[in-house]
């Protein structure tokens, strides 16, 4: 379930759903996944594009205009299959000279009427869940083939596995696209950061930059698992204002973490390390036993 859905269910916001789930997490009745949570056990479960398409829709969108700028023109780049990287599709159509690789119909479509974007798609079988085309002849097809930068998406992303996916054969796909290109760019909003699915994709050691959005203050697993990331060498680039507010994509902005530094604390330099907010506990005993009433109500369902 969403956790839009299942602040619907227990009549109460999206804030308070998030962190009750945390606490069910703790207690092993659910684990949590991209916008919400599943039974425990639905590892290998994969959301549709329709449900997929309504999930951080202002995070992705912000992401997308932070990479469409690390795009130049004339260049020749592959992209993944994905509703983020849909959304950069959208905003590459404004780069002239560009040639895009990409196995996605959803990318393609995006920029079928852009006038000096060439597009190459691959071959292979279309999977109809996320309108992508995989299998043997998409990977075929991308044997021989050089680029400068993979833009790739993912069910999830740790500092331990990398980027993965729920599916066999759009991770085998992907693989290949991260073969074909010199750098990988990963796009994955905060609440993908600390999810692991079944099958990697792309190692971290082979993850060049990670472009995602400010995770919210109390999000403890996304800001660590950044600065997992951030140790290993990756290079995170964060769209998005303090505190993990949606930001409308005029307002997007870039910053590079620099590396690598300590868990907590001032970098050498002066540069800023990334610090984890503190989860703000209730403020009272009225507070505390509402709380555990919706756990025990969402226990419960």
């Amino acid at each position: 379930m969403s956790l839009r859905e299942l602040a619907r269910v227990v009549q109460t916001s999206e804030v308070t759903v998030r962190r009750d789930v945390r606490a069910l997490e703790a207690e092993g009745l659910l684990d949590r996944r991209h916008g919400g949570a599943v039974l425990p056990g639905g590892f290998t479960r994969e959301s549709g594009f329709p449900q997929k398409s309504h999930l951080a829709t202002a995070e992705k969108t912000a992401i997308a205009d932070l990479a469409a700028g690390f795009v130049e023109e004339g260049e020749a780049i592959v992209v993944g299959a994905g509703t983020t990287t849909q959304e950069l599709a959208r905003r590459l159509a404004r780069v002239p000279g560009l040639t895009v690789v990409t196995n996605s119909l959803l990318v393609a479509q995006a920029l079928a009427h852009a006038n000096r974007v060439e597009v190459v798609m691959t071959g292979g079988t279309l999977r109809g869940s996320n309108y992508a085309l995989v299998g043997s002849g998409a990977e075929q097809s991308l044997q021989g083939l050089r680029v400068s930068r993979a833009f790739l998406s993912g069910s999830g992303l740790t500092a331990e596995r990398g980027l993965s996916t729920s599916n066999m054969l759009s991770a085998s796909v992907d693989r290949a696209l991260v073969q074909a290109a010199a750098e990988v760019v990963v796009l994955a909003d905060h609440t993908k950061l600390g999810t692991d699915t079944m099958f990697q994709t792309v190692p971290t050691d082979v993850i060049t930059r990670l472009v995602t959005d400010e995770p919210p203050g109390h999000d403890d697993r996304a800001a660590t698992e950044l600065q997992a990331l951030a140790d290993q060498g990756v290079q995170i680039a964060v769209a998005g204002a303090a505190g993990g507010d949606p930001v409308p994509a005029s307002s997007s902005r870039r910053r590079d973490v620099p590396l690598p530094h300590p868990r907590r604390g001032q970098v050498p330099g002066g540069s800023p390390a990334l610090r984890t907010a503190p989860v703000l506990g209730d403020q009272s005993a009225g507070a505390e036993r509402e709380r555990a009433t919706r756990v025990a109500d969402l226990r419960r369902r």
